[in-house]
């Protein structure tokens, strides 16, 4: 089973984003930011992570930039999950090793197709 942590300072996204990841088989676990994330991923890296951007305490960027420089940091597949639109902020994200960029507010089927794209979900036979 496939692991996924959902980083996100708002519980009702948090609870939202689960329910997606659960209903594709994935382990999910939750943290509301950054500092918390890096917690947990000390402790058993996930294969997937969904990113928000603005959050308290250490905020996405900051979470992605130490995520990548720890051991093992490179291998989770990073979406990027926020209101940040501009390209600047995009590129930022992806620079700083985002695999996938999502906006809010999103829903099932943008997100199956990014965890798609970045390997954690199989496509659908045509």
């Amino acid at each position: 089973m496939k692991t996924c942590l959902v980083v996100d300072d708002s519980a009702v996204v948090r609870k939202v984003v689960r329910g997606m990841l659960e209903r594709w088989s994935f382990d999910v676990q939750e943290a509301d930011n950054g500092e918390r994330a890096l917690q947990r991923c000390s402790g058993s890296m996930p294969d997937g992570i969904v990113l928000d951007w603005n959050m308290p305490v250490t905020d996405g960027l900051q979470f992605l930039e130490r995520l990548r420089a720890s051991e093992g940091g490179s291998a989770p597949k990073v979406i990027f999950c926020t209101t940040m639109n501009e390209i600047d902020h995009i590129a930022r994200a992806l620079s700083l090793g985002a695999d996938e960029y999502i906006m809010k507010p999103f829903d099932e089927d943008i997100l199956r197709e990014k965890l798609e794209e970045v390997g954690l979900l199989e496509k659908p036979a045509p």
